[in-house]
């Protein structure tokens, strides 16, 4: 069974930092692509980045690009999202998830707030 474990949200002020990270099971977790997307309650799933098998290539939305860093322990088949110089407008659910084709569940995902 596919699963993935979000961890690390929390409330921070504008400009701090958090380090979310996701626990995956179930597959062979470094043959996959990994991404984070996030959602704000009433509004759709947002993709935020994505990075290769090995880590060696990233990719960011650029709402993100410069301040947010994913990568990956493929070992303890975790991912993670250091969040840099955090915005109001980076409040949301942040999710993780292979890339397939196949119809894998979404974790509970972690809360992030940044607030004053």
């Amino acid at each position: 069974q596919v699963q993935f474990v979000e961890s690390g949200g929390g409330s921070v002020q504008p400009g701090g930092s958090l380090t979310l990270s996701c626990l995956a099971s179930g597959f062979t977790f470094s043959t996959y692509v990994m991404s984070w997307y996030r959602q704000v309650p009433g509004k759709g799933r947002e993709f935020v980045a994505f990075i290769s098998q090995t880590g060696d290539n990233t990719y960011y939305a650029d709402s993100v690009k410069g301040r947010f860093t994913i990568f990956r322990d493929n070992p303890e088949n975790t991912v993670y999202l250091q969040m840099n110089n955090l915005k109001s407008e980076d409040t949301a659910v942040y999710y993780c998830k292979r890339n397939t084709l196949s119809m894998d569940a979404w974790g509970q995902g972690t809360l992030v707030t940044v607030s004053s």
